[in-house]
Formats: C-alpha cells, structure tokens, sequence
C-alpha cells in the first residue's frame, strides 16, 4: 500500500519566491550540507546519503526537502527514524518529534538512483550525463536532481562533498580540495565550501581531463581541459589573470580562495556558473579568443549572483546586467571599444525590438530574456553617466562588500546608489528598471572627466 502523502507544516509549504514558490520550502534554514556520493559512470548510478544540518524557524511537527527522481531508502532526523513519503519533487518528512522552532537538527537522507536533469520551460536543468563523464548545470532548478536540499537561492548554507568514482576521471566539485584517496580502481575526493552557497550554484563534474595553472596569486586560478584542447584553450583564456585583475579592480576582492574553469569535452549552449566555479563547452574554446566575453561574464558572476545572491527570483537582473556590463567593462580595459560604444550598439539593437519587460520584475517565463541582460546593462550604463565615473567606481565595490556573501534586492541596490551619489534616483530607476518603455539613450558628458 502507498502510503499517503501529509502536506508539510502550515507556512512550510513553499518558499515564499515571488516566481518559483514551489522550489524550496519554509520552516527552516539549512546551515551544512555533508554529501557522500558514489557514482558509476557507466550505467549513471548515484548511490549517496545526505546529512543536513539545519534550524527551524518554526515549530515543525513535518516538514518538505526537494529531491527529483531519486528513490529514498531512510529518512531519520536526529538520529531517529522517520515517516516519509514522495509527492513531485518533494520529500515530504514526518520526524518522530516534533520541532521547536529555534532547534537545531539534522536530516540523514539515504537515496540511490539514476540521475537525470529536471526537464521545464528552460529546457533540462541537473545532473546531466556527457559523453564520457557527466556534469550539474542547476540555475534555476537543478539542484533536486542529485541531492535533496531546500532549493532556493536565499538560503545559503556550507558544504561537504564526498565522491567516488572510477579512478581514470577527475572529479571537480565547486569548492576547496581536502583530500583525494586512490582504492584499487577507484578514487574518492573530498570538497569543501565554507562560503554560504546556494543550492544552484553547487556542482559536479567528471571527466578525463588534465589540468592547468593559469595563475598562482593574488587569486589562485586553474582549469581542468580536455587534453585534444590544451593548445586552443591557451590562446582563449591567455588574459585569465589579466581579466580577474581587471574586474577585481572594478568589483573589490575576490570573493573565494580561488577560482576553476572547467571545459567539457562535449558542446553546451551557454557556459554554467558555479560557486568559484565556470563551465564552458568544446565549442566555446576555438583558439581565436571568440568566446573571451563569455569568460569575463561567467567570472563576474562571482561577485554578482555568487556571493551576493538574489534574494528572489524576480531580482536576476542583479546577476545578469552586472555580469553583462562586465563584459562591456572589459572591452574598455583590454583596448577594446569603450563602454560608451558598446551600450550605443546594444542600445539600438534593444530599441529595434519589442521592449515589453520590466527589468526588476519581468516574469517568471522572461528570467533568462535577452533585454534582462542587455537593458540592465543599459541600466547600469546610464547610472554612470548620471553620477559621474568616481562615484559609479565608488558605488560597484561597496555595493559587493556591504553584502559579501549575502542576498540582495533591487531595493537596497537603489538604496546604496543613493547614499553613495547623494543624488535622489527614484524616477531614474523607476525609468530604467521598472518601466518596459526603453528610456532615452544616456549621451550625456561623464562627470569628473
């Protein structure tokens, strides 16, 4: 008999996110995951257990995780057995005490299975088998596909990951390397993240590849390539040190120890951001510095979407038009055209389209949508040309450091820019960021130049 499923607690049932509610879940906040995994390449089978350490916000008599596909063979919390059953994506939990709110606990999930991403309106997002080894691509919603966790942005915990597999793969885990002992065919690596990281941001790869330093300090900076790619790769990311030189210039420090590209031997449509961490495929690496924007844009997200992370959904303009105008720095630092230019250019291709979003809040089927990108740059742009470059260059290193490792909304965004200019920018950014009528190109002189 299937046992039927019990809802969670009363104001646990959803996270709350103004998009995408039914990912995460409320009641408590996780502070540490511990993943212990091992994976067999070949047939793609996951054979793990999670412990979550975690604190309720709320007395909690059950409560929900997020896990997609996976088959749970024992839930205990506290060390004591408890009820579960499945519902969608949710482990829904029934622990054989209630809990307080204040308490801390911890949830021990034992599950195997066959992982495989989780399919929606922006295609398959997890866990996702290569040709030869496999990868976690999870913004937005990926991260059930390998391990239960409360699956939103906003609430950001540390990690412990522990994989085995077959001792011919490299295994790259978004945090520091502890430990790596060989079995007789097999090798287990042990990671640690101990910045606050969100779910979507944590990831696994695996596959044959060789590594190389791109740089030793101040930001440690390595690659883990295909060996067939090593020559077109040093040609691509040849400006590595000099490009987080650069943004770490405009930004403020770093926020990680160091920081690890990994090239799959497999294409992939977009580049994947992790925590210390970015993803590109074969085909971004071409030996003729093509692709060398994506890899400014993909490091700036270490800054913007990394450690200041949104506190919601709707505010993802915070990652993706500070990481495009990113790029549009870059290209004024490295010799390329100015800023100045590039928004000009930007600017007419976004005028010759429909402009129908509202930056700030532009729905949850229009995240990923190019004039979020390309309109918050814009944004960002016409800012620097109201304030004046001293405090524009002002205002993008205290905004990273205020809220190092932390969340972030469009409100308190308006607030620092605020402060800092000390200038009144409520219609500027009721203009730029919540009107969907396309403002008027900012041709105006700079200030202080």
């Amino acid at each position: 008999m299937i046992p039927k499923a019990f809802p969670p607690e009363p104001g646990a049932a959803t996270s709350g996110d103004s998009y995408l509610p039914a990912h995460g879940n409320g009641g408590y906040r996780v502070a540490h995951y511990e993943l212990d995994l091992e994976y067999r390449i070949g047939p793609n089978r996951l054979s793990a257990q999670a412990v979550l350490t975690a604190v309720a916000t709320q007395s909690l008599s059950r409560f929900s995780l997020d896990l997609a596909g996976l088959r749970v063979s024992r839930v205990l919390v506290d060390g004591r057995a408890a009820k579960f059953t499945r519902g969608g994506h949710k482990l829904h939990v029934r622990p054989a005490r209630s809990l307080p709110r204040g308490a801390e606990f911890t949830v021990e999930i034992r599950y195997v299975g066959n992982p495989r991403p989780i399919g929606g309106q922006w295609g398959d997002i997890g866990w996702d088998e290569l040709t030869d080894g496999s990868l976690v691509a999870s913004q937005p919603v990926g991260a059930p596909s390998w391990f239960p966790c409360n699956d939103h942005p906003a609430d950001k915990a540390s990690y412990r990951v522990s994989l085995t597999t077959s001792s011919p793969y490299a295994v790259l885990v978004t945090g520091n390397l502890v430990s790596r002992r060989h079995g007789a065919s097999t090798t287990t690596w042990v990671y640690e993240r101990p910045e606050p990281t969100s779910t979507y941001l944590m990831g696994v790869h695996i596959g044959r590849y060789e590594e190389i330093e791109l740089a030793r300090g101040p930001v440690p900076q390595r690659a883990a390539v295909p060996a067939r790619l090593r020559r077109p790769f040093a040609r691509d990311f040849g400006r590595q040190a000099e490009i987080m030189d650069v943004l770490r210039g405009f930004f403020g420090p770093y926020p990680f120890g160091d920081y690890v590209i990994v090239v799959t031997d497999d294409p992939l449509d977009d580049p994947i951001e992790a925590q210390g961490m970015s993803v590109f495929g074969a085909n971004h690496v071409d030996g003729r510095r093509t692709h060398e924007r994506l890899a400014v844009h993909e490091l700036a997200h270490q800054w913007f979407g990394n450690s200041l992370t949104v506190a919601d959904w709707r505010h993802i303009w915070l990652n993706e038009g500070f990481a495009t105008y990113a790029e549009w720095l870059w290209s004024e630092a490295s010799g390329g055209e100015s800023a100045h230019a590039v928004a000009r250019q930007w600017y007419a291709k976004v005028a010759a389209s429909p402009t129908d979003v509202s930056i700030w809040n532009p729905g949850v089927s229009r995240m990923f949508d190019v004039q979020v990108y390309k309109r918050g740059a814009l944004a960002l742009h016409a800012l620097r040309r109201r304030i004046g470059d001293e405090r524009f260059f002002t205002l993008l290193p205290a905004w990273t450091g205020e809220h190092r490792h932390g969340t972030v909304t469009t409100a308190a965004f308006i607030e620092m820019a605020t402060r800092v200019s000390g200038e009144p920018l409520t219609e500027f950014f009721a203009s730029w960021l919540d009107s969907a009528r396309l403002p008027a190109f900012p041709h105006d002189v700079l200030k202080g130049r």
